[in-house]
């Protein structure tokens, strides 16, 4: 019998309030170590906290992004236990009433199949401090520059089946975080990580035992993480052991993971009521002016890709998702008058550029006015597709705009026919066995030998000859 897999997650999404959740220390990455954190932060005695209201509308606004019941009545709880960066002694949190209820989001495959995942809750909790392990001989060091930072912790349902749904979900709610502006999405320092609670079991059977992996960083290492964790599961039960509750890490590097504890219960933190904390209430005037200020969420703005650009489907959803490259795109789009061709570059020869550099399209050294210019001058025939790559080339090592590229190495494309047909007549005199094939084939192998032609017209004018005048005076020469 096949297995099933069920999975669910827990994100903290880290709020970009200005200052902290409970204290007036500002939030700031770079920081020198320890220079954050205040005496609140710290939970020294005689300091009693104050809940940052921009943290509790972000919270609230999230919730009515993904159709959340809001609790008008919220309040924080007390979660105890030990950890060498938690300087208090436990973690201010929310357990019986989270301010972001049930909710749900909608995800779609790759195949076009559309899903919903139920959000159970999201609760507003402050982040620890962290364990630095290196260049400390032995030793590990505490940064508490982190401790006290707001944070939105989304729980899920078990409705994700596999590792593709999971990330498509995981995109999702980054989509979502981003567009509203409750956080910038940087998983690489932690703003956004990922808990992964996998189990496995036979079609029709209860749930079976789940592990949780940590903190997991990127949507690549989520997948294979989750993958070599059902790996792990089906080998254990079919060598007749058993699954044992349990936290575990995936390291990125190495592709493996570890046990790190055994699996804690909300009873072995013995939560109880915050005395210094009053309950947050919500306002019906509250959620209107929220409601209100709601920013464009993503299936919005990929039914307006739609609309607007006559994107295909596929093209729509990759760049709506993400807010920073929907806006790259527009710009794009505006600027070189092309939706499509923008679409096609910035999924392609960009995507591939950021990647291979590991840069977010914000670090793009081609901005996106530059890739409008480069687009408009594709469209308007002054250069070809294969010059357009070494013009992007070109404006991507920061040789300037792609006009005046294209000036200063001389790249316009040739379209003067006297010139081409001086070309095509050289070209057709020195290669008259080629000339015989061609002429003696039928109009399917000419297809394929008129590719010889182009080659050498394009050699001869270094790639600058207008491919579709150039095909149409090779095929009228060439009879």
């Amino acid at each position: 019998m096949s297995w099933e897999v069920v999975i669910g997650l827990e994100i903290h999404v880290q709020l970009n309030t200005t200052s902290k959740l409970f204290s007036g220390s500002k939030l700031s990455t770079g920081a020198e170590p320890n220079t954050q954190a205040s005496l609140v932060d710290l939970g020294m005695p005689g300091t009693l906290p104050v809940v940052n209201r921009e943290a509790v509308r972000k919270a609230a606004l999230f919730g009515l992004a993904i159709n959340a019941d809001i609790c008008r009545h919220s309040v924080f709880e007390r979660k105890n236990y030990f950890y060498p960066d938690l300087p208090k002694g436990y973690q201010t949190t929310q357990l019986d009433k989270p301010v972001v209820g049930a909710g749900e989001v909608e995800i779609q495959l790759e195949s076009g199949e559309k899903k919903i995942v139920r959000i159970h809750h999201a609760h507003l909790e402050e982040d620890a401090g962290k364990s630095l392990h290196e260049d400390f001989h032995g030793m590990t060091g505490i940064d508490l520059n982190r401790a006290g930072t707001p944070l939105i912790e989304v729980v899920t349902e078990p409705d994700m089946r596999n590792a593709e749904e999971a990330v498509a979900f995981a995109r999702k709610l980054h989509a979502i975080v981003t567009s509203i502006g409750i956080c910038d999405g940087d998983m690489s320092q932690g703003n956004m990580r990922f808990d992964v609670n996998v189990s496995i079991r036979r079609p029709g059977d209860a749930l079976g035992t789940r592990t949780e992996t940590k903190n997991l960083n990127s949507f690549r290492f989520m997948e294979r993480a989750i993958k070599l964790e059902v790996e792990r599961q089906i080998d254990v039960l079919e060598d007749g052991g058993e699954i044992v509750q349990e936290t575990r890490l995936y390291n990125g590097d190495t592709h493996t993971a570890r046990s790190m504890r055994s699996k804690e219960d909300a009873n072995d933190y013995r939560y109880f009521p915050c005395p210094d904390l009053l309950p947050v209430e919500i306002t019906e005037a509250d959620l209107d002016a929220l409601k209100a200020s709601m920013p464009e969420l993503p299936d919005t703005r990929k039914a307006r890709f739609l609309a607007d650009y006559q994107l295909s489907e596929y093209d729509a959803d990759l760049l709506s998702g993400d807010l920073a490259t929907a806006a790259f795109f527009e710009v794009a789009a505006k600027a070189g008058g092309d939706a499509k061709l923008a679409a096609n570059w910035v999924m392609g020869e960009l995507a591939a550029k950021l990647n291979a550099e590991e840069k977010t399209i914000n670090d793009s050294p081609v901005s996106a006015d530059q890739l409008g210019q480069l687009i408009a001058r594709l469209k308007d025939g002054t250069i070809s597709s294969k010059i357009a790559k070494q013009v992007f080339e070109a404006c991507w090592a920061g040789e300037g705009d792609p006009d005046a590229v294209i000036e200063a190495k001389g790249l316009k494309q040739m379209s003067d026919s006297g010139e081409l047909e001086k070309i095509v007549d050289d070209i057709i005199a020195n290669n008259a066995p080629q000339v015989e094939d061609y002429r003696s084939s039928d109009d399917a192998k000419k297809k394929k030998k008129i590719g010889f032609f182009v080659g050498q017209a394009m050699k001869a004018t270094q790639g600058k000859a207008n491919p579709q005048q150039l095909n149409a005076l090779l095929k009228e020469k060439l009879g």
